[in-house]
């Protein structure tokens, strides 16, 4: 009875010397051609710990290797491929999967250790558009992928709660702004005032010094400034809140750029004490020449101080206070040179933990193949898309199944996963262009589909009225060979997501294993009574519970109905 972890230790006691066992449980791959055999190991990793050539190494251990519990084993080139029994194999497998549920694919890879995840960010006083769904959806995904592989996680809202853009927006609402009129409608508002300042600007330059002033009043605690910035706040905070519950997503930290204003000082004594601060053009900056960097700003001429300066106290104050193994950064590719700046002066400052901060880079999305700017007015609400989604999917219910119970907590869960798909089925680095006509598609790599393919699972199970018991043996016929197999590897793709912090990796699982099962649904009669009939339930089963945990991975639900 060989499947993949067993697979993984017969390897160890051939190359146990040059790789452990997870090593080689992880290098193991499936060959995309069925001919190639049923499991496939790379021997190129072995070739320069053994001094051999990779093809004479496979050659050697597909000889040596026991070929009792496997149907064949060979060497292609560099590759050692073997062959499965398909019957225990399936067996193994399926019942792995039954006894564990949900916990299937868990490690304890993380032992207990903590990542910081800073995610999701939005700017106060502004709504929260279409360009700060990345951030969010791609941390939450990191989280739960993360809690799965065994770390403990802190989800950290980091809001852009201070800068000179409240200066700007304390001038506009001083200058234009109706009390009235911002407590009926206080985020498109404000949103109308930070557009009329910058538009208003570019004729009349000297506002840009007027809302610099109205900062620098907020920054030294005037009560006018200071009553406004709150009051701006709380209401973004209000409007958030509606979002991050739709998403089903909640955090153990709000503490946004404003709670760092008393932690910056110890930051530039310290800076200071190092003798790292140089003075140019009246700015007090750390000089980054021998890392390649430009100077990293800490204090403007005007005495204010920047972005970095309170991403220095955040990172000092996180690592206190959480004792961080990873502390993650989920922000734009267009800050990388800010998080190379960041980790540069924290290595100048002798914190030796500098090398576990992360940045997870990630593209845009785009409207009309360009990007959304919240000051020229070209912003997406992500409240109205998400609203929009779940209206749309609501009306595929009323057509197809509208005698569904909780059509709206249905719509919602289709509504919201759709979108969240859409995301996490790209590589991070790509920029998305937007489209919720392809996204709420119940055919092809959407959400819904993946959905869909698990409610069907679920009606079979109810049809059939199947009870998993961890003791029954659940061979397969050979046309559920391709999804045995993928359900196999689900674990490596998790760990893999992990590693490269890559949610696209389980959002492509999932749609892979969607294709198969529907494509056995097809051609087998499921329900169909007879010696297969158990099994065939059994395989439905597994399926449903790993398309389950791969969605909820990525942060959707997945409905028993559709």
């Amino acid at each position: 009875m060989k499947t993949k972890e067993q697979f993984a230790a017969d390897l160890e006691k051939q190359f146990g010397e040059y790789l452990d066992r997870n090593s080689i449980f992880h290098l193991i791959e499936v060959p995309k051609q069925p001919e190639h055999g049923d499991l496939a190991f790379p021997c190129y990793p072995l070739a320069g710990k053994m001094r051999r050539n990779p093809a004479l190494i496979a050659q050697k251990a597909a000889n040596e290797l026991e070929t009792n519990d496997y149907e064949k084993v060979e060497a292609v080139g560099a590759y050692l491929n073997v062959f499965l029994n398909k019957q225990q194999t399936a067996n193994a497998i399926l019942q792995k999967i039954i006894q564990e549920e949900q916990n299937y694919g868990n490690s304890q890879g993380g032992q207990g250790e903590v990542v910081a995840i800073d995610m999701s960010s939005p700017n106060i006083a502004k709504p929260f558009s279409l360009g700060h769904l990345r951030s969010t959806v791609i941390g939450n995904s990191l989280a739960l992928i993360a809690e799965k592989c065994g770390y403990k996680t802190v989800r950290i809202n980091h809001l852009g709660d201070w800068g000179t853009q409240f200066g700007k927006l304390i001038a506009a609402y001083k200058k234009w702004g109706s009390e009235e009129k911002v407590k009926k409608n206080t985020i498109k508002e404000l949103l109308a005032l930070y557009i009329r300042f910058h538009e208003e600007a570019e004729q009349s330059p000297e506002l840009e010094e007027e809302g610099r002033f109205w900062f620098k009043q907020l920054e030294e605690g005037d009560e006018d400034a200071e009553a406004l910035w709150k009051w701006f706040r709380e209401e973004s905070l209000r409007e958030f809140d509606k979002i991050y519950k739709l998403l089903g997503i909640s955090f153990d930290s709000d503490e946004g750029e404003a709670f760092y204003n008393d932690k910056m000082q110890h930051i530039i004594d310290v800076l200071t004490e190092k003798q790292l601060l140089t003075e140019s053009e009246g700015a007090m900056v750390v000089e980054l020449s021998e890392d390649n960097l430009p100077p990293c700003l800490i204090k403007k001429s005007d005495g204010a101080t920047l972005y970095a300066t309170r991403d220095l106290a955040a990172a000092v104050y996180r690592r206190e206070t959480y004792q961080f193994s990873k502390s993650v950064y989920v922000v734009g590719n267009e800050q990388s040179l800010h998080f190379q700046q960041l980790k540069a002066v924290l290595r100048k400052m002798d914190y030796s933990w500098w090398e576990d901060i992360r940045h997870v880079s990630f593209g845009m999305i785009l409207k009309e193949g360009k990007k959304m700017s919240t000051r020229k007015g070209k912003v997406v609400l992500l409240e109205d898309i998400l609203q929009e989604a779940i209206e749309l999917a609501k009306n595929n219910i009323e057509e197809k199944n509208p005698g569904l119970a909780d059509k709206q907590s249905v719509a919602e869960t289709v509504g919201v996963g759709a979108v969240i798909f859409h995301d996490l089925k790209n590589h991070r680095h790509n920029d998305i262009e937007f489209s919720l006509e392809d996204m709420l598609r119940v055919e092809g790599e959407t959400g819904p589909y993946v959905q869909y393919t698990f409610a069907r699972a679920c009606s079979l199970l109810r049809k059939g009225e199947y009870q998993p018991a961890a003791d029954e043996v659940i061979g397969c016929d050979l046309e559920a060979w391709p999804v045995v197999k993928l359900l196999d590897v689900f674990p490596t793709v998790v760990h893999r997501a992990a590693e490269q912090d890559d949610p696209s990796q389980i959002a492509k699982y999932v749609i892979d294993l969607a294709q198969a099962f529907n494509k056995y649904y097809a051609g087998t009669r499921i329900l169909e009574e007879g010696k297969w009939k158990g099994q065939r339930l059994g395989l439905t089963f597994a399926v449903s519970v790993v398309l389950e945990e791969g969605l909820r991975l990525l942060g959707i639900t997945a409905p028993e109905e559709m």
